[in-house]
């Protein structure tokens, strides 16, 4: 038999607030995290908007000088953790730091630390580089903080699934748990790419929205017909997870059953996904199997729902083929039209919704849905604009779809 896991624990921080009970109440106000870029100067981008971290004070969680040595992600990532051990009931103290582990997805790293490094480097050579570049900016180091900050001595991952990454973080770390090797897992993700560079690379993409730098709250529109791209956003969540029997003994609150988890590639493009859904469409497959519910016992689940044409449209092809009629009869929802799109943080910040709305009975809605794109196939029940009040939301699920065509999906139930 498997071993159950549940959570725990939940920490963030987002576009929408600095804590867990911010964040929420912000998804259940239906309120954008979107506003003009403070980060850096963008007077010659055409994107001027993000979603950012605001008012961030990391000495509540950090000591400065530690901080210092942090790039932003793992400030973040170092918040987000230290909140949701604490919410779990434990300290540095109280954790078993040996059967303990830490998982967290990045899909960028310290760009800002690489911005500026390489600007010292072409300016005023080698010998100007700062000494601390390489460990600032490489992705492993918001695990390598955390385990140093909270004295964890499990293993210590980071992955890189682009978009999907800590979606796949918290699918490892539920196997980790699983399997034994672990009691205890602190997963989820962390991105800071609020920069210069990433809006200007992702602007040349095209993926981006930039019509709407004078009204930042309408820019992202998901499953909208009149949507024309994401917008970035930053930040962390991550959550307590740990076997059931373990939380039990130790007299731990639970906030439900981490039930299932499924990861696919869609082996097509290194940027777009499949419009066909066919590899999301698996991976929601696997995710019911392995959490051992059938598509009916779903009810609601938050869609990658980046923005982008593409995007929005296969999604929808995925449910539809996955669930069949049951994807008419769940209510979907993307909140990145409120967060932006937090690239490696998103899945995990979504999971963490997920939770809350089970928890207190809400669909979390799709803000900035004002004309459906039903030319392009996006006909389900998104929760337009604003927050539903369910009976009794029992079962839930979150999907993340990455460049280079990763997959994953996670699946929550009430215990």
């Amino acid at each position: 038999m498997k071993r159950r896991v549940v959570v725990t624990g939940l920490g963030c921080v987002s576009p929408l607030g600095n804590s867990v009970e911010e964040t929420w109440a912000g998804i259940k106000e239906g309120r954008s995290g979107i506003d003009k870029i403070t980060l850096f100067d963008t007077t010659d981008f055409s994107v001027k908007i993000a979603g950012e971290v605001k008012n961030f004070d990391v000495s509540q969680w950090v000591d400065k000088k530690e901080a210092r040595k942090m790039a932003r992600f793992c400030q973040f990532a170092a918040a987000a953790s230290t909140q949701a051990i604490a919410d779990a009931g434990l300290s540095k103290e109280t954790i078993d730091a040996n059967r303990t582990s830490i998982i967290i997805g990045c899909g960028i790293g310290g760009f800002e630390i690489t911005e500026g490094s390489m600007k010292k480097y072409f300016d005023a050579g080698p010998s100007r580089i700062p000494p601390l570049s390489i460990p600032m900016l490489i992705g492993n180091e918001g695990a390598g903080n955390v385990s140093m900050l909270l004295g964890i001595k499990g293993p210590s991952w980071t992955l890189q699934t682009a978009c999907a990454s800590s979606t796949d973080a918290l699918g490892l770390a539920l196997d980790q748990i699983r399997s034994g090797r672990v009691d205890m897992c602190l997963a989820g993700g962390a991105e800071g790419a609020v920069t210069g560079f990433s809006i200007g690379a992702f602007s040349v993409l095209k993926t981006l929205a930039s019509s709407y730098n004078d009204n930042p709250s309408k820019a992202s529109r998901p499953f909208d017909k009149d949507r024309e791209g994401f917008v970035m956003g930053e930040g962390s969540s991550m959550l307590v997870l740990e076997e059931y029997e373990h939380a039990k003994a130790r007299g731990a609150k639970i906030y439900c059953e981490f039930a299932g988890y499924g990861g696919t590639s869609d082996a097509y493009h290194i940027t777009s996904p499949d419009p066909s859904g066919d590899g999301g469409a698996l991976a929601v497959k696997f995710a019911l199997e392995d959490a051992e519910i059938k598509p009916e016992d779903l009810q609601y689940y938050n869609a990658h729902g980046t923005s982008t044409s593409v995007n929005d449209s296969s999604e929808t092809a995925m449910l539809k083929k996955s669930l069949g009629e049951q994807a008419y009869k769940i209510k979907v929802s993307s909140t990145k039209s409120m967060t932006g799109h937090c690239l490696g943080a998103a899945g995990a910040l979504e999971a963490l919704i997920c939770i809350k709305a089970m928890q207190d009975n809400i669909y979390p809605p799709t803000i900035n849905l004002d004309n459906p794109d039903l030319e392009h196939g996006c006909d389900l029940d998104y929760v337009p604009n604003k927050a539903q009040k369910a009976d009794d939301l029992r079962c839930v699920a979150s999907g993340s779809l990455g460049f280079g065509g990763h997959n994953g999906v996670v699946v929550f139930k009430k215990i």
